[in-house]
């Protein structure tokens, strides 16, 4: 795939790079190869109102010295949530109108803080895994992963440098993986919520994607609550990495199992101390457990809708629907009190062996032939539930150029720490 870099937050911010011209530039790369791709819902007029906006946001800000920190990044955002001047349809046969209301908070912000609006892109049915159509940049023979599929797939196609996802198992960190970029999972609500669509809300994740590290941390100094710029890990030094050895480990396929060793021997190398680490012995249970709360959660917030329109559901959302009507409220509430266990289990364990990041894969393998599934989302299950920042790095390729990559989990609401490790260790982790 040819080099997909676009001008730094800076250069737009300053007028180094001219922003009518870059929106133009970027708006005739989507029209060459997102038919290709299919990364973006269809918008007859986008190159029209990108223009316009683009007009609009100078005028705002004429002074480069006043402008917000993402002036002119384009964004893509996941159908699952709210734009105004846009329809909703969580990639369903619904209608619209039963998803109509404000916009979601995260992309008032983002406007806020100066972004434009690239469009609304392609998201499995209702988060799930029913797919669309995207394809995978990589190869599009391929999945590009879900549910976050047109997010991850056009940052990787430099349809725009910044995507917004959601992630209820694996909908950020796997499709990252498999399009060989930058995902972020951060820690639980640390993003707003507020006016977006939810398929499970005690799991469900506002997440990024970038190309990226440093794009990802001026993102999340706009974005999440409470952003602690210039707080994170020690200069120079490097982060003590602990490895979740056992049943979880083993859901790896073996393409991807043996990536990860490579990559822990080759950051060994590099300085990198690794403790391996017995954990997740029922992860079985776990796996069973995370999705009996979606589905009682999807069927209580779906209850409505699938009673009037059952027939353009899914056969996947018909499955979790009828799952989720025999779980009580007590298993229910179980469920959710074992996530803060959970958590409170991660981090007593980083502690124990001195560790100060979770590394793992960040998929079980390459992005899988086909686009008729997403992929299998299990790597990224415990640390979901668990409600802790998780970042994918790309860290490798398979032979025939599928990317692979590996993550890092840090302790629940260490997301600077996490980001500031990141940066320092990307290039490392990359190769």
């Amino acid at each position: 795939m040819p080099d997909r870099g676009f001008p730094s937050p800076s250069a737009l911010r300053s007028g180094e790079t001219d922003l009518i011209a870059h929106v133009q530039a970027i708006c005739d790369r989507v029209d060459a190869e997102d038919p290709r791709i299919q990364a973006l819902l269809p918008e007859p007029a986008r190159r029209e109102r990108l223009t316009r906006a683009a007009g609009a946001l100078l005028d705002r800000f004429p002074d480069p010295a006043q402008r917000p920190p993402l002036f002119g990044l384009l964004v893509g955002v996941k159908d699952f949530f709210r734009v105004d001047g846009f329809p909703t349809r969580a990639g369903s046969k619904l209608p619209a109108s039963l998803f109509e209301g404000p916009e979601s908070a995260v992309v008032t912000r983002l406007r806020r803080n100066g972004a434009l609006i690239a469009g609304k892109s392609v998201t499995t049915e209702f988060a799930y895994f029913q797919p669309g159509p995207t394809r995978n940049p990589h190869n599009p023979e391929h999945t590009p992963g879900g549910s976050s599929s047109g997010s991850a797939a056009g940052v990787a196609a430099g349809f725009y440098p910044l995507a917004l996802g959601t992630q209820t198992i694996g909908s950020v960190i796997r499709p990252a993986a498999f399009c060989g970029i930058i995902g972020l999972k951060p820690s639980y609500d640390r993003i707003p919520t507020a006016d977006m669509l939810f398929f499970s809300p005690s799991v469900d994740h506002v997440g990024l994607f970038t190309q990226d590290v440093a794009t990802m941390d001026l993102a999340c100094s706009a974005l999440c609550q409470d952003w602690e710029s210039g707080v994170g890990a020690p200069s120079g030094s490097l982060p003590v990495l602990a490895v979740p050895d056992g049943p979880y480990l083993d859901e790896a396929e073996e393409i991807g199992r043996r990536h990860f060793e490579e990559t822990l021997e080759r950051l060994t190398g590099e300085g990198f101390r690794i403790e391996r680490i017995p954990f997740f012995p029922n992860y079985a249970d776990l796996n069973r457990r995370h999705r009996r709360l979606t589905a009682v959660e999807v069927a209580e917030i779906h209850k409505d809708w699938y009673r009037e329109y059952s027939d353009r559901y899914s056969v996947h959302m018909h499955e979790i629907m009828r799952t989720g009507a025999t779980i009580s409220d007590d298993e229910r509430d179980g469920i959710r009190a074992d996530q803060l266990r959970l958590r409170h289990a991660m981090e007593e364990a980083l502690l124990s062996a001195g560790a100060d990041l979770w590394i793992a894969p960040a998929a079980t393998g390459p992005a899988p032939q086909g686009i008729h599934a997403t992929g299998n989302p299990i790597m990224n299950l415990p640390w979901t539930n668990a409600g802790v920042p998780a970042l994918a790095i790309p860290s490798g390729k398979t032979d025939d150029g599928l990317p692979l990559a590996v993550q890092f989990c840090a302790p629940f609401g260490k997301d600077e720490r996490l980001l500031a490790w990141g940066e320092a260790i990307e290039e490392l982790v990359r190769g």
